[in-house]
């Protein structure tokens, strides 16, 4: 026998044979042969066989001499038992595709519970409480692991799994699978019920900037040794297997854009959290290299959601340039995204990045669903052929016959879109004599110019910008010359007689064509060539009458028609009226195309027409910013700021100005907040000249002024004074023939700086909070001063204006009245979560006897600042006056159990009101199903005895049952007491809810 083998034959002498399968954790655990074990090329068991089975000696209950069924007992086995099984997840490098693909739900949560006890995370202690920076890096990554795995389970229960196919029954099985899966279900609901502060969790380990480290072997059984043993080893920045920052922030990304995706189903806006997480990963894949030891991500399933991810969210950033062309063209396809195909299919005309071949293949794809009776997609198939027809053009090849059939019957959109991809596929300062020369041959072709019967295509054509740049004069000339003696031939093989459209078109015809087109386009280019072809053929026509629809402003019609060139005057005019209706219909990118084209053509002659399209052009930018950034809350830039202060303080004569444009501006300086500028910086011949400038003056200077006391605010005095002498009315007499004055109408006073209908308009483009609340709470206060007001109504900083007016008869109040509710309409409008307001609308109803609908809003206005009653009304909002108006209503709607348990929100609990409620048997309320919301006890002694009384035994059951309940004993403490009272008003206020809204 050799020595090796001598060696070989006394080692496995010398320990135990290997032991049946029934005990082999009881070897591993008594020779501490794990890690020998793990070593082995092919280890039987395998190591996610010995965690479960680990932990499923660690979790067996016991059983104690009564023979009742004891938890696991903590002793030093079963401590022994959970850190081998920790010890084999530390083998397996914590990898979760690893522990997820073969250890159970159940399972796995005990295993990570396991770790984050012995990594001392705090038991009860909520993660998302926990500074993950200022924590030892392996109780940092401990958490990190737990609530990756949380959202990651939560995302896995949500894809449908295949029943695996059921064999022989067996009762023990289904009854171990039963509950398998219960225990499964349960744990699911808390995982559910942790995914936001798993999510938070997780975003905020993404702001790490530090390496982390996990648990090794060698840490756990550091960590197992007596504490004296360690030296702190394990806490320290060192310990465990280091994980990179980089490789941590790839996992986290991964898995969190996987959770927001799966919140997308729900909630669409997420995709797009989902998709930066996705795109960031890939980053970081890039950075760290896909053969990371510790961070596996399935490059293919990323990829698939980024494609996902951009089909669902549409791409306008930096990110979409990353796919390549042919991706960008199968989105568009499976998306039924045809305009950013046609894009796509232009852009590429100037790169040829894509091939003829494959461009042909899409439009045959197109024209097989067009063939499906989706007509909506003929158009769709001619844009992209005529895109494919340039390409050809370019590359010197023959025309398709497809483009010849879809051309076969022209019209102004067809043209108009195959001039826009001409235009588009050739840098005219770029592009050679030779691909010019091909563009000209392609648009004076018969497939295009020369066969075309309609003159009025051809002008199209020929006025466009690129015909002029391609071709000289003389070829323009020529052509348009053969275009207009060519006329249709008679065929007498055919048409034996002449019809009706033989005849050529006449002059007047020609010109009720071009009037029509004039009529359509918005493209200044277009207007000022067409206007010159009916110029060239008429000098009688004032072209700017053609549609009744051109509207220009009064103050700004004399200064244009005043122009003596009949061209210019219909140039100007018309441009500027298209430029007003794109305006008016937020076509913002077309007004500004017109305003541009017009306030060149007046620089050249008129300084007053200048500044009043720069003025246009301010007010289209204030209505741009708005209708865009501003709606999200951005500040308009500084240069917008700039030139509204610009308008406000000029001092320019005899230039025609329009009102709306003043309020605009001062609507806008008051909606950013301008407040200093309007107080302090306004000019003083504003303040006289332009009204608006004054109210918005005199509402900043008020706004701040509020935090000072009430001798110092002289702006709301100023303030109020104003909007009375708006609100008011001058009566008109007259003398009848007996000599006696009768009084025969009222009309809105003329001394106020504006009309009542100007400054509803004025405020309707506020948007301000603080603002509108001001406004608000003036108008409440001018309501309230009136002498038969039975019912005030409250607002926030009422108390800032005067109580009193001198002349009551000469206030409007029924226009004040209808003032007040369209502006908590529209204030609601703005912000419908505001309580000030909504308990504003409230008071009008409960005004005007609508008791219903005064309770749905007192109830919002209670649920919108209390997270639905989850936390306590402030009781700034519901005050002892509101909680009377609430008693009021429910008792008027015969509500009078729910009267009862309102008088226990009063500051003093109103006795005598609620046993008067209690007394009326003619409730239509729920009475004793809302027992359970009275947590003041006299009130449900009463209950007792009205209904003992009434011999009523089953709902005074009910009433000592209520008032049973150990938590509204009065010998408990008063936090006890009142937290029992705050538990029942959020349940009544709920209850209430949902019995209104």
């Amino acid at each position: 026998m050799s020595a090796e083998a001598a060696d070989r034959e006394a080692a496995t002498s010398s320990r135990p044979c290997t032991p049946p399968q029934t005990c082999w954790f009881e070897f591993l655990l008594e020779e501490s042969l794990l890690e020998k074990h793990l070593r082995k090329p092919c280890p039987d068991p395998a190591p996610v066989q010995l965690i479960v089975q680990f932990l499923e000696q660690a979790s067996k209950p016991s059983v104690n001499e009564q023979n009742q069924v004891q938890p696991p007992p903590d002793n030093k086995r079963n401590r022994i038992l959970k850190l081998l099984a920790l010890k084999v997840a530390a083998h397996l490098k914590w990898d979760l595709d690893i522990l997820e693909k073969s250890l159970s739900v159940p399972v796995l949560n005990m295993l990570l519970n396991e770790l984050l006890c012995i990594s001392k995370v705090p038991p009860g202690t909520k993660h998302v409480d926990m500074d993950l920076a200022t924590l030892p890096p392996t109780t940092a990554m401990a958490i990190l692991l737990y609530n990756r795995w949380a959202i990651r389970t939560i995302v896995q229960s949500s894809f449908p799994v295949k029943q695996a196919k059921p064999g022989p029954p067996q009762l023990s099985v289904m009854n171990q699978m039963q509950q398998e899966k219960e225990l499964t279900e349960n744990i699911l609901k808390v995982l559910k019920e942790q995914a936001s502060d798993s999510i938070l969790v997780l975003e905020a380990a993404l702001k790490l900037n530090k390496d982390l480290y996990v648990h090794t072997m060698r840490t756990l059984d550091l960590l197992a040794m007596e504490p004296g043993m360690v030296n702190g080893e394990t806490e320290s920045s060192a310990a465990g297997l280091k994980i990179k920052t980089e490789e941590m922030q790839c996992q986290v990304c991964y898995d969190l854009g996987a959770a927001y995706f799966q919140q997308g189903s729900t909630n669409s806006s997420v995709y797009e959290n989902a998709r930066e997480k996705f795109f960031r990963t890939k980053e970081l894949i890039a950075e760290i290299g896909s053969l990371s030891l510790h961070c596996t991500i399935d490059e293919k399933r990323l990829a698939g959601y980024c494609q996902a991810c951009d089909i669902l969210v549409p791409s306008s950033d930096s990110t979409s340039q990353r796919l390549t062309p042919y991706s960008q063209v199968h989105i568009c396809l499976r998306s039924g995204n045809y305009q950013e195909l046609i894009k796509i299919f232009i852009e590429d005309n100037l790169t040829f990045s894509l091939p003829v071949q494959f461009r042909q293949s899409v439009l045959r794809q197109l024209f097989q669903k067009a063939q499906q009776r989706n007509e909506a997609l003929d158009e769709v198939c001619f844009k992209v052929c005529a895109c494919n027809t340039v390409r050809d053009i370019l590359e010197d090849k023959t025309i398709s016959v497809q483009f010849n059939q879809l051309f076969l019957r022209p019209n102004k959109e067809k043209i108009d879109f195959l001039l826009e991809v001409c235009s588009r596929s050739v840098k005219l300062e770029k592009a050679s004599d030779a691909l010019k020369g091909k563009m000209a041959a392609f648009l004076k072709s018969r497939n295009v110019c020369l066969g075309l019967e309609d003159l009025q295509y051809v002008f199209m054509i020929s006025s466009h910008e690129l015909f002029i740049a391609l071709l000289k004069d003389e070829e323009r000339k020529l052509l348009v010359d053969q275009m207009r003696k060519r006329s249709p031939r008679i065929n007498l093989c055919i048409k034996p007689l002449t019809s009706f459209y033989d005849i050529p078109a006449s002059a007047s015809v020609n010109i009720g064509q071009l009037e029509h087109q004039l009529i359509l386009s918005v493209d200044a280019w277009r207007i000022r060539q067409i206007l010159i072809e009916l110029h060239g053929m008429t000098s009688e026509r004032q072209f700017w009458t053609v549609s009744n629809k051109w509207e220009v402003p009064t103050v700004y019609s004399g200064v244009i028609l005043g122009i003596k060139d009949n061209l210019t005057r219909d140039l100007v005019y018309i441009l500027m009226a298209k430029g007003l209706h794109c305006s008016t219909v937020k076509d913002f990118f077309h007004a500004k195309q017109l305003f541009a084209a017009c306030l060149e053509l007046v620089t050249e002659f008129s300084p007053k027409l200048r500044q009043v399209m720069l003025n246009e052009m301010l007010l289209l930018d204030i209505h741009k910013h708005e209708a865009g950034t501003g709606q999200s809350g951005e500040r308009p830039p500084s240069d917008l700021i700039s030139r509204v202060r610009g308008y406000l303080e000029m001092r320019l004569p005899d230039i025609p100005l329009r009102q709306v444009i003043a309020e605009e501006c001062v609507a806008f300086m008051l909606n950013w907040k301008e407040n200093e500028y309007l107080t302090l910086q306004v000019p003083a011949f504003l303040l006289q000249s332009n009204p608006y400038v004054k109210l918005g003056q005199l509402l900043a200077a008020t706004i701040k002024e509020l935090p000072g006391p009430k001798e110092s605010r002289r702006s709301a005095k100023d303030l109020w004074e104003v909007v009375v002498q708006i609100c008011s009315v001058s009566s008109q007499h007259k003398r009848g023939n007996d000599g006696r004055v009768s009084l025969i109408k009222q009309r809105e006073s003329t001394l106020g700086i504006m009309y009542r209908n100007e400054l509803l308009s004025f405020i309707k483009k506020l948007r301000e909070p603080l603002v509108l609340t001001i406004i608000l709470s003036l108008f409440v206060k001018l309501h309230n001063v009136r002498e038969d007001i039975v019912n005030d109504i409250t607002a926030e900083h009422i108390s800032i204006w005067p109580s009193s007016i001198p002349n009551l008869q000469s206030v409007d109040f029924e226009a004040v009245a209808i003032t007040v509710k369209e502006l908590v309409q529209y204030a609601l409008s703005i912000n419908p979560n505001n309580h000030s307001w909504l308990t504003i609308q409230a008071d009008i109803y409960f005004a005007t006897n609508q008791y219903s609908a005064a309770l749905h809003y007192y109830l919002q206005a209670g649920a919108v600042c209390s997270d639905f009653f989850n936390k306590a009304v402030p009781p700034d909002v519901y005050t002892d006056q509101v909680i009377k108006r609430m008693i009021k209503c429910c008792s008027l709607l015969n509500c009078h159990t729910q009267v009862a348990i309102l008088c226990q929100f009063l500051r003093e609990i109103d006795y005598k009101t609620a046993f008067k409620s209690l007394q009326e048997q003619n409730s239509h309320d729920a009475m004793d199903s809302y027992y359970d919301y009275i947590w003041d006890v006299t009130i449900l002694e009463y209950l007792t005895y009205l209904h003992h009384k009434r011999g009523e035994t089953d709902k005074r059951q009910i009433a000592i049952k209520a008032i049973g309940q150990t938590e509204l004993n009065t010998s408990n403490p008063e936090e006890v007491l009142q937290l029992a009272a705050q538990r029942r008003k959020k349940k009544f206020l709920q209850a209430m809810a949902k019995l209104y809204f």
